[in-house]
C-alpha cells in the first residue's frame, strides 16, 4: 500500500471521528444545556408564532428560579389537556389554584404570571399580581372582555409554595393554569431565551 493511500486513510478517519465528536457534543448540548423547541400553537402570540423556534436555557433551571415574566418550558399536569382542575372546591370566580396529581410528557410554552406566595386575579385577561395589575405589553387582550368567562376570575388566590402559575400572552386564545393550575418547579424544563427561526424574528426574548 503506498504512503499516499495510507494518508488518505488516515484523513479519512480523522475526519469521521471530528464528525462523531461534533454530533456528540450537539446532542449532549441539546440534552444538558440548551434545547431548541417549535411553538405548536397560536397561544404566545404576539411574542411568539405558530412554526417559530427557541431556544431553552436547561443549565440555568438548575441555579435561578422562574421570574414572573420569563418565559418558559414545562410539562403541565396531566389533567391540562381536558382542562381539569385538581381542586374539585373551587369557589365562584376562581382560577384554579391546585393541579391534578402527575405530571404529563407534553411540553408546553408559557409566560410565567405569578409565582410562589403570590396572590392573583385575572380581570378581561390582565392579572393583578397582590393588588397590582400588569402593564403586559407583550399580551394580546382583544376577545377579553367582561362577557367572556375564560378572561375573568375575580376572585383571588394564592399560589402555593414551590409552585408557578404560568398563563398564554394570547389571553382569549391560551390553554394555561386557569383551567389547570399552576405548576411545580420541579417540572420547568427551563427558560426560553432566544429565538432563530424565521430569519426576520431572530434576538432574544
Amino acid at each position: 500500500m503506498s504512503l499516499r493511500r495510507i494518508a488518505r486513510g488516515s484523513q479519512a478517519v480523522e475526519f469521521i471521528l471530528i464528525v462523531v465528536i461534533a454530533l456528540a457534543v450537539a446532542f449532549g448540548l441539546q440534552a444538558f444545556v440548551v434545547k431548541p423547541y417549535r411553538i405548536p400553537s397560536g397561544s404566545m402570540k404576539p411574542t411568539l408564532a405558530i412554526g417559530q423556534r427557541v431556544l431553552v436555557d436547561r443549565i440555568g433551571n438548575d441555579f435561578f428560579a422562574p421570574s414572573v415574566g420569563d418565559i418558559v418550558v414545562f410539562h403541565p399536569p396531566v389533567g391540562a389537556p381536558g382542562q381539569i382542575c385538581g381542586n374539585t372546591d373551587e369557589k365562584p370566580g376562581q382560577a384554579c389554584d391546585r393541579p391534578t396529581t402527575g405530571e404529563s410528557t407534553e411540553n408546553y410554552i408559557k409566560r410565567v404570571v405569578a409565582g410562589p406566595g403570590d396572590t392573583l386575579k385575572i380581570i378581561d385577561g390582565r392579572v393583578y399580581l397582590n393588588g397590582k395589575r400588569e402593564s403586559a405589553k407583550y399580551a394580546s387582550f382583544s376577545g377579553c372582555t367582561p362577557a367572556n368567562p375564560d378572561c375573568n376570575y375575580p376572585t383571588p388566590i394564592t399560589i402555593p409554595a414551590g409552585y408557578y402559575f404560568m398563563m398564554g400572552d394570547n389571553r382569549d386564545y391560551s390553554d394555561d393554569s386557569r383551567f389547570w393550575g399552576p405548576v411545580p418547579r420541579s417540572w420547568i424544563i427551563g427558560e426560553a431565551f432566544f429565538t432563530y427561526w424565521p430569519p426576520d424574528r431572530i434576538g432574544f426574548l
